[in-house]
């Protein structure tokens, strides 16, 4: 944790540059700092991962409106201030990403940040200890 996922009408695979996106949200979600100045997110735990809807409907069907919905989850224990700071945080580097397109066409974007509880939690692996100083 924390992981944000995207999940995006396909359309925009040929539009925009998806991996692009995943790098700089990632990338912003390494700068960001708790109100002692630590990271807010450990740099082994963070993970954004994109996926195209292989089948969708938006809006009336009108035209050809692009949607991207994206969900940052995150375990519990930061503060309220956190929690904005970091959506606004997010929500300006996606913001920027995506302003070619929005000049340009219909899109939908939402960003939204989950805190809570899990029932289970099993984290293993090998990432960490690469990011972990000796």
């Amino acid at each position: 944790m924390p992981h944000l996922v995207i999940l995006y009408t396909s359309q925009l695979d040929g539009e925009t540059d998806m991996s692009a996106l995943c790098r700089h949200l990632a990338d912003t979600m390494l700068t960001l700092r708790d109100e002692a100045g630590k990271a807010v997110f450990p740099t082994g735990g963070v993970r954004v991962l994109a996926y195209p809807a292989a089948h969708g409907a938006t809006t009336d069907g009108s035209g050809d409106h692009a949607f991207c919905y994206l969900n940052l989850r995150m375990a519990r224990g930061r503060s309220a201030d956190v929690h904005r700071r970091t959506g606004e945080a997010l929500v300006a580097a996606a913001r920027a990403h995506f302003a070619p397109l929005l000049a340009g066409r219909a899109i939908g974007l939402t960003l939204q940040v989950d805190e809570g509880a899990e029932v289970f939690d099993g984290k293993f692996g090998n990432l960490h200890p690469l990011f972990t100083p000796p």
